[in-house]
């Protein structure tokens, strides 16, 4: 790695990522669990978005949501973990400054996106259940593809100014990143320029994508439960509630991570729980998804079932056939 002086601080060409530690023996564990959230994660997101594009009956609104998170969370996790898995099985932890910045932007621009699509569907629950006489009409095919179109294109914008700032700077000091993935506030500490207003834009931009959708799903699931707990009836009660209760856990784990990490102040005991809480929202969350949202869901189960059944019987058409075929000859 070439190196400059300049003064008593040195340029670089590459980050190291320190990612879980360095004792090699302890290498192994992480590795294969992390190989295994990545398999489970990559297989259920895949298959909720095989399903709803499969089943005329998932054609709906939350699930065209769902879709849409499904979509995002697999590109999400194949942004860190690949690179974590590498790194782990080779021992190699350079990356290069624009592999870095490259890295970084994706995260930025997947992160920003899921907070507003996590908004989006947090709204349409409470259309659902606390307007359902106008919500076909509220939430028609036209009004999604808004919601989901602003959520990809105002996460991509928000990522874009900041990468671009980022580029813009020079790096020096020590190269080596605590950290397991190439992650904003850590690459803006080994920067020789001013970083005054790299940091107040990055701050502005946290709290635009953080706080705004945090506080329109706060007020949709206020307006959820108190008309749920005005049902009359149980079941009328916990069918309603089950159907938001899985979004609520995804919406905790979530904006709660990412408020720690980019906005409240960096005191040395948030500092050392940076790395644990950026695991919830970049690992843990992709990894929930199809589980707590999706395959547990009714209607999701019955197009499991019936996507297993048309194969099966696809099967055995082709075994019949085969067989037909062999008795001829």
């Amino acid at each position: 790695m070439a190196n400059t002086e300049q003064g008593n601080q040195t340029s670089f060409t590459e980050f190291i990522l320190l990612g879980f530690g360095s004792i090699p023996k302890l290498q192994t564990l992480p590795f294969l669990l992390l190989l295994g959230i990545y398999i489970v994660t990559m297989a259920g997101n895949i298959l909720i978005i095989a399903l709803v594009v499969a089943d005329q009956h998932l054609h709906t609104p939350m699930y065209f949501f769902l879709g849409n998170l499904s979509c995002l969370e697999t590109c999400y996790s194949s942004t860190i973990l690949p690179r974590v898995l590498a790194s782990l099985l080779t021992g190699d932890k350079t990356i290069s400054i624009g592999g870095c910045i490259t890295q970084c932007y994706f995260v930025g621009f997947f992160a920003a996106t899921e907070s507003y699509l996590l908004a989006a569907m947090s709204y349409d629950r409470y259309l659902a259940i606390c307007k359902p006489l106008n919500y076909a009409a509220l939430m028609n095919g036209s009004f999604c593809l808004q919601l989901a179109a602003g959520s990809w294109v105002s996460g991509l914008l928000a990522s874009s100014i900041v990468t671009g700032m980022l580029l813009q700077l020079t790096f020096c000091g020590p190269n080596e990143i605590d950290h397991f993935f190439c992650e904003v506030t850590q690459i803006i500490n080994h920067c020789c320029s001013d970083i005054y207003q790299l940091q107040l834009v990055l701050t502005i931009m946290s709290a635009l994508f953080t706080l705004p959708p945090f506080a329109l799903t706060v007020m949709s699931y206020v307006c959820i439960i108190s008309t749920i707990l005005r049902i009359p009836s149980t079941t009328g009660r916990q069918k309603a509630f089950s159907t938001c209760s899985s979004h609520l856990i995804v919406v905790t784990i979530f904006y709660g991570t990412l408020i720690i990490v980019y906005l409240l102040p960096k005191n040395n005991t948030l500092r050392d729980l940076n790395k644990v809480f950026s695991v919830c929202y970049t690992i843990l969350t992709p990894l929930a998804n199809p589980f707590i949202y999706s395959l547990r869901n009714t209607e999701v189960k019955e197009a499991q079932r019936k996507c297993f059944s048309e194969c099966v019987d696809f099967r055995g058409l082709q075994n019949c056939y085969c067989s037909f075929c062999k008795t001829k000859q």
